[in-house]
C-alpha cells in the first residue's frame, strides 16, 4: 500500500480521536531535540486544535563545527522560529544556558518549572535521564524534579503552580540501561512525515552540516536544497519500529493498518506525574 492511502487511513482513524483541548510541552536540551522526538506527533496534535509548545533548555551555541557563540546561538532561534511555523506549533522557546554546560541545578529547575506552569501544561513529555550527551541527561533530571514541584506554591512564588499535576512522558531512545524504553503509546507518521521533514529541514545548522560533520558523512549531503531536502526524508531519523513498538501499534491501530505504518514515534510514560489508565493515556494522542 503506497504511503498515500496509509495516509488517508490514518486520517480517518484520527477522526475518531477525544474533543478535550490539549496543553502540551515538549523539553529539549538542544534547539532541535524536540523536532527530532516529537515533530511529527506535535503536527498531529496540532492539526487537531490542541495547544503546543516546544522548549529548549540550552541556547545550542556549542553545536557547530566551524561557528559557536552568540552568532550561533541566535542562528539556531532563528531555525527554531522557521521550525515552530512549518509544524503549527504555538510557541518554540530557548533559555540561554549555554550548550554542553547544562547541569541539574537549582536555578535552571527554576527555568523548567515556570514554563510548565506559564504553559499551563496537560503533558510534559522530556528525554530520558540515560544519554550518551549529558545536556540531554541533565534535561531528563530537571524535569523530573519539576514534576512534583510544579504544584507545590512556596516553590518558585513567582510563578502560580499547577493545580493539577501533568502527565509527564519520555521521549524514545536506544538506551538499554539502567532499563530499555517502553513504548506505551505510538503515533504512526506515515501521513505527517513531510511536515516533519520539512521542519527539520529548517534546522540547517544542524541536519545539513553539524551532525552530518560529527558523523564523518557531510560529504554525503547535497548541495541543492532540493535534492538535500530528499537525502534528509529518506537518510535520515526514520528509524526502525522495534518489535515492542509494533505490538504497541497493533494495540492501538488494529493489526492490519499497523503492519502499513512504516514510520512512528513513540513515547513512555513516567512514574512521576498524573498516572492515567493505558488506555486513557492512548486516547489523548492523536492517530
Amino acid at each position: 500500500m503506497d504511503t498515500k492511502k496509509i495516509a488517508l487511513l490514518l486520517a480517518a482513524a484520527a477522526s475518531l480521536g477525544q474533543a478535550q483541548t490539549l496543553r502540551i510541552i515538549a523539553i529539549g536540551a538542544h534547539p532541535d531535540d524536540c523536532d527530532i522526538k516529537f515533530g511529527g506527533t506535535a503536527a498531529k496534535f496540532a492539526k487537531a486544535g490542541h495547544a503546543v509548545k516546544f522548549l529548549s533548555v540550552t541556547n545550542g551555541d556549542a553545536g557547530h563545527q566551524s561557528q559557536g557563540g552568540g552568532d550561533l546561538a541566535k542562528r539556531r532561534f532563528l531555525e527554531t522560529q522557521e521550525s515552530a511555523r512549518r509544524l503549527g506549533i504555538a510557541e518554540y522557546e530557548v533559555l540561554d544556558n549555554h550548550d554542553g554546560e547544562l547541569t541539574p541545578n537549582l536555578e535552571v529547575r527554576k527555568q523548567v518549572i515556570r514554563a510548565i506552569r506559564k504553559w499551563n501544561a496537560d503533558i510534559v513529555i522530556a528525554p530520558r535521564p540515560n544519554d550518551y550527551h549529558p545536556d540531554h541527561r541533565y534535561t531528563g533530571v530537571l524535569v523530573q524534579d519539576a514534576a512534583y514541584m510544579v504544584v507545590v506554591p512556596n516553590t518558585v512564588s513567582d510563578t502560580p503552580p499547577l493545580k493539577k499535576n501533568p502527565i509527564f512522558l519520555y521521549y524514545s531512545d536506544g538506551f538499554q540501561k539502567p532499563a530499555p524504553f517502553r513504548p506505551d503509546v505510538v503515533v504512526a507518521l506515515d501521513d505527517i512525515w513531510e511536515t516533519k521533514v520539512n521542519a527539520l529541514d529548517a534546522h540547517t545548522s544542524q541536519v545539513y552540516e553539524w551532525l552530518p560533520w560529527v558523523e564523518g558523512s557531510l560529504d554525503s549531503v547535497p548541495r541543492d536544497r532540493a535534492e538535500r531536502k530528499n537525502w534528509l526524508s529518506k537518510q535520515r531519523y526514520r528509524g526502525n519500529i522495534s518489535p515492542a513498538a509494533r505490538a504497541s501499534l497493533e494495540e492501538r491501530y488494529g493489526k492490519d493498518l499497523a503492519a502499513k505504518v512504516t514510520i512512528a514515534e513513540a513515547f513512555e510514560l513516567c512514574e512521576y506525574g498524573r498516572q492515567p489508565k493505558l488506555e486513557e493515556l492512548r486516547s489523548l494522542f492523536p492517530k
